[in-house]
């Protein structure tokens, strides 16, 4: 294992479980000293069990005896990324390993609340995983950004730069996940980001109550739907599309019941699904137009990336815009997000600063992570 301050280049293992709550995606990826290079040898992902799926979405409201669920479901979801581990290494020494970035599941997201710091809540029991797979794990990456005056969100900015900015070309990055967020990056090599608004958290959610699916194949089901413009106008009116960024959001406002808030009764369930289709495109159209004009690359990663209905959309709503799936990058939709927590391990090994100050507001670049060796 390298020291800790020192070029530290090898094999890296990313886990990540978002905020669309639909599993665990684990890479196992070779990172270059300084985190200039970057490639997936390995990728895995595994649905969660229902009984954890269904206790982490229950978490991320307030409810009984939370302290003792929330433990448990961190020991849960510790060994259900150690399998994905035992997967990924199957034939291979575990000693190759420098170490595991594990982003553990965010169930509270309150940066700056409160008592003006406020806080952000990854479930993982770290020191377990470590245990469990005798390798170095480091988590707990957005702490110490929100500690620092940050968002501590999104934190994929700096790998997305790393991977996809090129010299003289404007051109950004969309993850679409539980909730949808962009990275920005300019043709001089300046790189910004934020989180943009809902996407498979509403659209999934919708989708399973009415449909019994965890997901809207394909983006069928919106297509078949029409879209409520009024009801749009509506939702659009959230003050959170009109903050100024550095911004962030998740489950804490774009819950289960935000849709039994803001859905009325009457309307048919796939003009719903259209409308939440149109409510996760329009922000990141505005906010592309807004922030970054000259751009005339989108790629688009996670999940929502196999929407096609999605995809469409935005590519009607931004002519001129190139709107393509990371995977003609070089690099598969399903494993931007884990090879950016195996980015941020790396960069931890290292000690370098993980955030960027002109993503997440922090008062300084830091080194993100907290660390539990190998036993």
């Amino acid at each position: 294992m390298a020291l800790l301050g020192h070029p530290a280049p090898g094999l890296y293992i990313g886990l990540m479980s978002g905020t669309s709550m639909d599993g665990v995606d684990a890479v196992l990826a070779d990172i270059g000293a300084g985190g200039g290079t970057v490639k997936v040898l390995r990728h895995g992902h595994a649905p969660f069990s229902p009984a954890l799926r269904a206790e982490l979405m229950a978490l991320n409201q307030a409810g009984d005896n939370e302290l003792h669920r929330a433990a448990l479901a961190a020991n849960g979801l510790a060994l259900a990324y150690a399998e994905r581990v035992d997967a990924l290494l199957a034939d291979l020494p575990r000693a190759q390993v420098q170490a595991i970035g594990a982003h553990g599941q965010t169930v509270r997201h309150r940066p700056g609340e409160f008592d003006g710091h406020g806080y952000t809540l990854q479930l993982l029991n770290g020191a377990l995983l470590a245990e469990r797979c005798g390798i170095p794990v480091v988590c707990d990456f957005r702490s110490r950004d929100v500690a620092a005056g940050g968002q501590g969100a999104p934190l994929v900015p700096a790998f997305h730069a790393a991977l996809f900015a090129r010299a003289g070309q404007a051109a950004a990055v969309l993850n679409l996940g539980g909730i949808a967020n962009l990275t920005l990056l300019g043709a001089q090599g300046a790189v910004t980001g934020f989180d943009c608004g809902p996407a498979n958290a509403l659209l999934d959610g919708w989708c399973e109550r009415h449909t019994g699916h965890a997901y809207d194949d394909g983006g069928r089901w919106a297509a078949s739907g029409r879209v409520d413009e009024a009801l749009l106008a509506r939702w659009l009116q959230e003050p959170f599309f009109h903050r100024a960024p550095p911004k962030s959001t998740g489950r804490d406002l774009f819950d289960p019941g935000w849709l039994d808030r803001e859905v009325p009764a009457g309307l048919k369930p796939e003009d719903v699904q259209a409308t939440l289709a149109e409510l996760t495109v329009r922000p990141i159209v505005a906010d592309l137009q807004r922030h970054a004009p000259a751009a005339r690359q989108l790629w688009v990663c996670g999940g929502g990336a196999f929407n096609q209905h999605l995809m469409q959309r935005l590519s009607a709503l931004l002519p001129g815009v190139r709107v393509a799936p990371t995977s003609e990058a070089g690099i598969d939709v399903m494993q931007v997000e884990a090879a950016a927590f195996a980015w941020l391990a790396q960069a931890f090994m290292e000690q370098r600063p993980g955030n960027l100050q002109e993503v997440t507001g922090a008062l300084e670049p830091r080194v993100l992570g907290a660390w539990h060796p190998a036993g």
